[in-house]
């Protein structure tokens, strides 16, 4: 049964949020060691050793979600204010998934020649975001306008000695990895061997570029809304420069000729049925864009027929939905057990293994129970695991906190009891008893 706008802003109503204390204050001698004068004595601890803050505060557990409002879903640059219902959103993810406390920090003044519209003054928004970090022990990135997001995510990364995340850069890169890897268990292909393509060359599309050829795959064919990104195409970005390649193909359709995976994070309707049918045997086609993907679903099963292929898109209707729930909650849960200073590609590689392994793994009840009628079994219908997985609280913070260890981002002193804690910790959580 389909939502109505009523019953979502009804559900609005109040906010999605609120504080909650975490230690009892019930008389004269908690209100002391709460407040004044007991609260000087933690002051003092983080004064005299700054390590001291991952004892005697919350910021171990703590994530800012910073937006300008540049870029709030589809919707495009709608400012500060109106992009908090979906900061809240982000924020109840993070704590409903992976018992992360975040907040929303919408960031005004940060455009260009002032005002809350426009571009996006890269310098503005990373003083700003620079200034509330103490308080967190990492930021979530989000709905920043590319080509900022870029600079405003490296320039913190280089900046802050927590781990910096745009979530619709690397979230959806993350996800998509997880998706293409299994392809590749059921196409029977080395990633080495793939041809890719994808259509939209923001900040998911560069990302996912990136992620890909971290993991092995050498053809990838980035297209924007010009066609492909050739390397004698003049007038490139920094990122774009970097994705160009020699190819005779100018467009999508051509590009798309032969390739094994179309990966969309562009536009409706932008792909037709002659151009899978022109794919590969077996293809994969991931349509991302929302709420209406670049090829309808149906559209492909009538083409193809019984065909294999893996279709993915970014709706909860259709199998195989690409999901930022499924990564960042539990990216930076890792990342924060492990008191990363960064999240670097081993710990994203990391995560996508990860949720690509949980799908290849038997479904429990429980979560069949939430996903009643769909077969929900590792194959073409089933690349990547569901948000309501329970064990994704344990599997993807393991693998990234574990990837954060071996790669020195990272602290943990016995990996094994970190894993039987996080176990613990969820089933705690699953019992109502957190």
């Amino acid at each position: 049964m389909a939502v109505t706008r009523e019953q979502i802003l009804e559900y609005h109503l109040g906010g999605k949020i609120a504080l909650s204390a975490t230690k009892p204050l019930k008389d004269r001698d908690t209100l002391s060691m709460a407040y004044t004068p007991g609260v000087a004595e933690p002051v003092k601890c983080i004064h005299q050793d700054p390590d001291a803050i991952h004892r005697y505060t919350a910021k171990d557990n703590t994530v800012a979600v910073v937006t300008d409002g540049s870029a709030i879903l589809g919707l495009g640059d709608l400012g500060a204010e109106a992009s908090i219902p979906v900061m809240e959103g982000k924020a109840v993810l993070f704590k409903a998934f992976a018992d992360v406390d975040a907040w929303p920090v919408p960031l005004n003044n940060c455009r260009k020649g002032g005002g809350n519209t426009g571009p996006t003054d890269v310098d503005r928004l990373v003083e700003a975001t620079a200034c509330i970090a103490p308080m967190y022990g990492g930021i979530n990135l989000e709905d920043i306008a590319a080509p900022a997001c870029f600079p405003v995510e490296e320039r913190l990364e280089a900046m802050l000695p927590i781990p910096v995340f745009h979530d619709d850069q690397w979230g959806t890169a993350v996800i998509t990895l997880a998706g293409v890897l299994n392809y590749c268990r059921l196409a029977e292909r080395d990633s080495s061997e793939l041809r890719v393509v994808i259509n939209g060359a923001g900040a998911a599309g560069i990302r996912i570029a990136e992620m890909l050829k971290a993991t092995g795959v050498k053809s990838v064919i980035l297209c924007d809304s010009k066609g492909v990104i050739r390397d004698d195409r003049a007038n490139l970005t920094r990122q774009k420069k970097q994705h160009a390649v020699r190819t005779s193909a100018s467009t999508v359709g051509e590009a798309l000729r032969e390739a094994h995976v179309f990966i969309g994070v562009s536009v409706a309707g932008c792909i037709k049925a002659e151009d899978v049918l022109a794919m590969a045997s077996f293809p994969a086609v991931f349509a991302m864009a929302n709420p209406v993907p670049e090829i309808e679903p149906a559209v492909v099963a009538e083409a193809m027929g019984k065909n294999p292929r893996v279709m993915a898109t970014g709706r909860s209707d259709y199998p195989n939905q690409i999901n930022n729930v499924l990564g960042f909650p539990f990216l930076f849960r890792g990342a924060l057990d492990a008191r990363a200073k960064v999240f670097n590609t081993e710990m994203k590689v990391a995560a996508a293994r990860a949720l690509a392994e949980l799908a290849r793994q038997d479904v429990p009840q429980t979560v069949k129970d939430c996903y009643p009628g769909e077969d929900l079994a590792f194959g073409a219908d089933y690349v990547v695991p569901k948000p309501f997985d329970r064990r994704l609280f344990v599997n993807v913070p393991f693998a990234v906190a574990e990837a954060a260890v071996a790669s020195g981002a990272g602290r943990v002193p016995d990996l094994a009891a970190y894993k039987t804690a996080l176990r613990e910790r969820g089933e705690r959580r699953w019992a109502g008893q957190d």
